[in-house]
């Protein structure tokens, strides 16, 4: 079972229609939610296209070098649904998904796909050729996903972890935070890897809680913003 189906089943079959990802960027003033149910959607296209499109197979290197943010969620999951290796090494990888912005971050990966990283998922426009566009390109596939191969426990993750590993950590470290079944969760934790998207997203996905993230935090709406989003347990840095 992938990392992806261990997470994303729990939580399908707890309530598909709750809350799981509210993301706020400070810099722009947008939010975004996304449903438990609109979360597997996204990452079922992106296991679709990375299979359909790149003939991806489990075990094969992607690179994820995208901040925290709703998209990335869907990359996360896409590219484990499938069975994916999450690096942080461009070179030799098979699609590398970056920023819009720092498509050099990609440099040596088969397949570069940019993310546009817009609050509403608009389409980047203007790339060079050879460039995939992430939201245009997955949207036209499927919103459910069935994995032509099967993904082991042994198969590797994320960097050294292997996905029984990276479920393991997971709740191990959900468990320390104090996070549990339908806890709210503030965050502004940044997503490196392997520590800060274990730390600011796995568990609360592992442990069926809810992500209320901020990008770019305003320290004085965070207060407010605790009130608004009836949080229950705090990770802002």
């Amino acid at each position: 079972m992938s990392v992806t189906q261990a997470l994303l089943g729990p939580l399908l079959a707890g309530g598909a229609p709750k809350p799981l990802i509210t993301h706020y960027d400070d810099a722009t003033g947008a939010r975004i939610e996304l449903s438990r149910a609109t979360t597997a959607n996204w990452a079922a296209k992106t296991a679709n296209w990375l299979v359909d499109e790149l003939d991806l197979e489990p075990g094969a290197p992607v690179l994820v070098a995208l901040p925290a943010h709703w998209q990335t969620v869907g990359v996360l999951l896409g590219a484990w649904w499938c069975g994916a290796h999450i690096t942080d090494d461009p070179q030799g990888a098979e699609v590398a998904f970056v920023p819009a912005s720092d498509l050099d971050s990609g440099k040596g990966a088969h397949t570069i796909a940019a993310v546009g990283l817009d609050a509403l998922g608009a389409p980047v426009r203007g790339l060079p050729g050879g460039v995939a566009d992430y939201v245009s390109d997955i949207r036209v596939h499927g919103d459910d996903f069935s994995p032509l191969s099967p993904v082991g426990g042994d198969d590797p993750a994320l960097l050294n972890l292997s996905v029984e590993d990276l479920l393991a950590e997971a709740r191990r470290r959900a468990e320390a935070l104090r996070i549990g079944r339908d806890d709210r969760v503030l965050s502004t934790l940044e997503w490196q890897l392997p520590g800060g998207v274990v730390d600011g997203l796995l568990t609360v996905l592992s442990a069926r809680a809810s992500l209320v993230h901020c990008t770019n935090p305003d320290p004085q709406k965070l207060d407010q913003r605790r009130a608004d989003e009836r949080i229950t347990v705090d990770l802002t840095a």
